[in-house]
């Protein structure tokens, strides 16, 4: 009789939630549906979802201890039975069906990870131990079941996931190319010379230029996000990782190198601009942020990097440079080029330096008989010729509204020459080409003149200013003749 006193106080004071039921009539159940052939028992209540809950209503709770009371809110087993349809709701269902499918398969003890409820509401984990009694087994009329109530480390866990949840997303969804590496080898390298008596890295790389493609090899990608993926045309992780060789080329090397000179002077934190390449080939201008994460200062194991597209902000920029030294009508240079240019050559030549100056004929009376738009397609025109006819290191520029220039460094009398004769045949190819689709024949005025070493280009852009003029009067004179014989020569516009 003590030792049963005893047994009865060890089981009220347990410091676990400990319940004895009663499971024989859950296994007459399966006696049942045994001789109706059933064999899978998960698809079999899966297909009536009510076999369930008729086998938890058959489970009798026989007794409970002060734990489960205090558990659950319960004042006493009456209340705690009551309440059994509180305790085991939400997804109990589900759970109960895989609880059920191993009694079925004869496990006389098994455990599960499950969750209940209080009688005030509040979800509790709990990890559950269910044990048929020994001498029991034939009948399963004495279960023993025992709940250790997880709910603070189950809650902990899901906000763990939560948490890499959250992370996850943001790096999948990331508007940034985001790529998470290990860099641990690439340290191990440089630890490796540096062991080695190494001290000026710039010049090892310069005498073992191989060492920068070592260690590009010995880069491991270990993730990438969506934004990577479009980025770089890739369908998936694996057409991109299967071809890293392809996106990070050519310009790239240089680029890696001055990274490894940042990180053998403990810099790993970092920023540039390099340019990287799609699987289509096309160039991508990127703005890259380096860093490895505080807890892998130690071996690099993990790095992020972040790649944002700034291919548009970079052709932007082109383009305002362009409009600065362009003339946007002929796409010629224009003249604040026209005027750096000058400065630059009378400072640093180099001599000879040779000018032709140049004026379109009759732009005036083609704007006004014609409209300003024809005489546009005629400047337009002259833009075609200069920028077939000049070859670097000439440049052709509007320096005017019909005046235009070609500064020509290195270039003596005799090549200044060529190149007049080049444009004016140019000139004559332009007029038989233009024939017929507009009533105006191109002209142009082109005086030349070179500046020696020593002379001041003002010099050189005077005496090509009057020939241009001489030039210019003979056009008029010729024109006039043409036209009225023997008459006067008129004063030429300008």
């Amino acid at each position: 009789m003590s030792q049963l006193t005893d047994f009865e106080s060890m089981f009220d004071l347990a410091p676990v939630s400990l319940w004895v039921e009663d499971f024989s009539a859950v296994r007459r159940i399966f006696e049942r549906w045994r001789a109706e052939g059933v064999e899978d028992l998960i698809a079999h209540l899966r297909a009536d979802p009510a076999r369930v809950g008729e086998c938890m209503s058959s489970i009798q709770v026989l007794k409970v201890n002060q734990t489960t009371l205090d558990l659950f809110g319960a004042a006493d087993h009456a209340a705690l039975v009551a309440g059994l349809g509180q305790i085991f709701s939400g997804d109990m269902a589900e759970l109960m069906t895989h609880e059920l499918d191993q009694l079925w398969r004869g496990k006389l003890l098994y455990e599960n990870t499950t969750v209940n409820y209080t009688l005030d509401g509040r979800r509790l984990d709990v990890q559950l131990r269910v044990r048929i009694l020994p001498g029991h087994e034939t009948t399963w009329d004495r279960v023993l079941v025992s709940l250790d109530d997880i709910t603070a480390r189950m809650k902990a866990v899901r906000e763990r996931e939560a948490s890499a949840q959250y992370a996850q997303g943001l790096f999948e969804h990331s508007p940034v190319s985001l790529w998470v590496e290990d860099f641990s080898a690439v340290k191990k390298l440089l630890d490796d010379i540096r062991k080695r008596g190494i001290t000026d890295f710039n010049t090892f790389l310069k005498v073992h230029p191989e060492f920068v493609t070592r260690c590009i090899e010995e880069i491991r990608v270990i993730d990438v996000n969506r934004e990577t993926l479009r980025m770089f045309a890739a369908d998936d992780r694996r057409m991109l990782l299967e071809n890293i060789p392809r996106i990070f080329r050519d310009e790239m090397r240089d680029s890696f190198a001055e990274q490894l000179q940042d990180l053998w002077v403990g810099k790993t934190l970092q920023h540039r601009e390099v340019i990287n390449y799609s699987l289509s080939g096309e160039l991508v201008n990127i703005h890259m942020q380096f860093a490895v994460l505080e807890a892998h200062l130690h071996d690099w194991s993990m790095v992020l990097v972040s790649l944002m597209d700034i291919t548009a902000r970079k052709k932007a920029e082109a383009y305002l440079e362009y409009l600065g030294k362009h003339d946007v009508l002929t796409q010629l240079r224009n003249r604040t080029f026209y005027t750096e240019e000058l400065n630059r050559l009378n400072r640093k030549g180099p001599w000879p330096v040779s000018v032709l100056l140049i004026d379109l004929n009759g732009l005036k009376q083609v704007n006004d008989e014609d409209g300003h738009a024809a005489g546009d397609a005629l400047l337009r025109r002259v833009g075609e010729v200069l920028g077939q006819a000049a070859e670097s290191p000439a440049w052709p520029a509007r320096v005017g509204g019909d005046e235009f220039a070609v500064l020509m460094p290195a270039t003596d009398e005799r090549g200044a020459e060529t190149l007049r004769e080049r444009i004016l045949s140019m000139v004559d190819l332009n007029n038989q080409f233009y024939a017929g689709r507009s009533g105006h024949v191109l002209s142009l005025a082109v005086g030349i003149a070179t500046c020696e070493v020593g002379e001041p280009l003002e010099g050189a852009l005077m005496r090509a200013d009057k020939a241009m003029y001489r030039d210019k009067a003979l056009h008029y004179e010729t024109h006039v003749k043409r036209r009225n014989g023997d008459a006067p020569s008129p004063t030429p516009p300008v």
